[in-house]
């Protein structure tokens, strides 16, 4: 076996003999390791019971305005790895119309971890599905059809080198959980209630996220007790009211109508044939009033035990803390240093200052392109959720997608959620069936008119975003406090 200081040692000659011969920035990255596990009972029963184990360097080189990527899992190969590379981007550079450039930098050196209490990669097979058996236990009754409980755990060591003399090391964990039951409502249709696993935004991230009864392990007595109402519920009428969302919805509606269309290389188009595109353009930055001036949105790095903290992008560059709406008005980007560039360039002025850190590679054979980090709502001052709900008039508060459907560019949407409650005169009155709610995302997101304070808010976890060709999945943390929308169509024309 190759020791990675052996490997490491090669990748810094390669790199230096690569940019020698003329290549313009070159960078890999080494994945020690990278695990993941997947656990799901279904019906109690053990359904999957996957683990994966790879490493290998991913090569990135850019020669005469144009990208060349190659990957290797096999460490004697890393020279035909780095040549291949090179040769990719000179053969492209042939074609490229609109040449990239990364600028000049100093080198970066520093490390990241998780903060991780206990390694779940330390827990055993047999504790693992006996914790899992007992939340499955919990959700048991007779009326409930189907019951599923999901853990999902992740561990990378990437060591990361470029031209520049940059050196960073990364040690990543994640913890991802689901919990689901399901019944037949009144009419015989199939209801679902769900919790996913999300965090406060401080402390670790381990394996004792799973077992702390807040965070997750506690809820299977409210899934079930919910669930029960919501079967023998009426259905949402249509009608236009006021929209209430909890972090469990919140978070998917910041995902598909703030993060992905702020996306840079979205914005420039290089996501038209799969992803889609995006309303904003480049004249949007400093003048497109995105919401009201109740909404102010981040990218944060910070959050201790979120999947969106990485420390440093796959560029090398130091994950930042700066807000992309303030008070309403669009003023940034999700950006990587060449896309930053080429922004400029098409715009013929400084419209990104500098790379917000969002280069991304889900794996070591996929290279790196423009990808949410923490995009997050930031905590308002309008109290917790019942003071919103007693300011509510007439709305419905929501939890957790069901269904989605995204305009390609992002400018409308439509969600199906698992359950609503209907709030008359300040207060909640009932539980509701299949609620839906729709709407343009700039005239929705002006209507914002409360945003619950910082003892509401909530980190939610993804860990199924797709992007990118070939498409590579990430993960990804939404902090996000209950928010209330007014007039929106929600409801299904009969």
């Amino acid at each position: 076996m190759t020791d990675a200081a052996e490997v490491k040692n090669d990748i810094s000659q390669n790199i230096s003999r690569i940019s020698s011969g003329g290549a313009g920035y070159v960078d890999a990255r080494y994945y020690m390791e990278d695990s993941s596990e997947t656990l799901v009972l279904y019906d109690g029963d053990l359904e999957a019971n996957d683990t994966t184990v790879q490493s290998g360097v991913g090569v990135r080189v850019l020669w005469d305005g144009a990208w060349g990527f190659a990957a290797t899992s096999d460490p004697s190969g890393l020279r035909s790895c780095f040549d291949k590379a090179a040769q990719n981007a000179r053969t492209a550079s042939e074609l490229v119309k609109a040449p990239l450039f990364m600028g000049k930098r100093d080198p970066v050196r520093g490390s990241y971890s998780t903060p991780v209490e206990v390694d779940p990669f330390t827990v055993s097979l047999q504790d693992k599905l006996t914790f899992m058996t007992r939340l499955d236990n919990e959700l048991k009754d007779e009326f409930i059809l189907k019951r599923i409980v999901y853990a999902n755990f992740m561990k990378k060591s990437i060591h990361f080198q470029n031209s520049e003399g940059s050196e960073i090391q990364k040690d990543l964990s994640h913890v991802f959980g689901m919990m689901m039951a399901m019944a037949l409502d009144c009419d015989g249709e199939m209801q679902r209630r769900s919790m996913n696993l999300y965090s406060t935004g401080d402390g670790t991230a381990g394996w004792e996220m799973m077992t702390n009864p807040e965070l997750f392990s506690g809820h299977a007595g409210r899934i079930k007790s919910e669930l029960v109402e919501l079967i023998k519920a009426p259905q949402l009428e249509h009608g236009r009211r006021s929209v209430i969302l909890l972090p469990g919805q919140g978070h998917l509606q910041v995902h598909e109508t703030i993060g992905h269309p702020l996306e840079l290389d979205r914005i420039l188009g290089y996501e038209l044939s799969y992803a889609g595109g995006s309303f904003v353009d480049l004249d949007s930055f400093g003048k497109l009033q995105y919401g009201s001036e109740k909404l102010s949105v981040s990218s944060y790095g910070g959050i201790e035990n979120s999947p969106g903290s990485f420390g440093f992008d796959d560029d090398g560059t130091l994950e930042l803390d700066y807000l992309l709406i303030d008070r309403g008005l669009l003023v940034n980007a999700l950006t990587s240093r060449a896309m930053v560039n080429e922004a400029n360039e098409k715009a013929g002025r400084e419209v990104f200052r500098q790379s917000g850190g969002a280069a991304r590679a889900t794996s070591f054979y996929k290279a790196p392109i423009d990808r949410m980090t923490n995009v997050n709502i930031l905590p308002g001052t309008d109290g917790t959720l019942e003071d919103i709900i007693a300011s509510t008039e007439d709305g419905i508060v929501v939890d957790n997608p069901v269904s989605w459907s995204i305009g390609s560019n992002r400018e409308h949407f439509h969600f199906g959620c698992e359950i609503a409650w209907e709030i008359k005169d300040g207060k909640r009155t009932r539980i509701l069936r299949n609620p839906t709610y729709q709407g343009h995302t700039l005239e929705f997101y002006r209507s914002l008119s409360a945003v619950g304070d910082r003892s509401t808010w909530k980190v939610e976890q993804v860990n199924n975003c797709g992007k990118g060709e070939p498409n590579q999945v990430m993960q990804i943390g939404h902090g996000v406090p209950v928010v209330k929308f007014d007039d929106v169509i929600t409801g299904e024309r009969k």
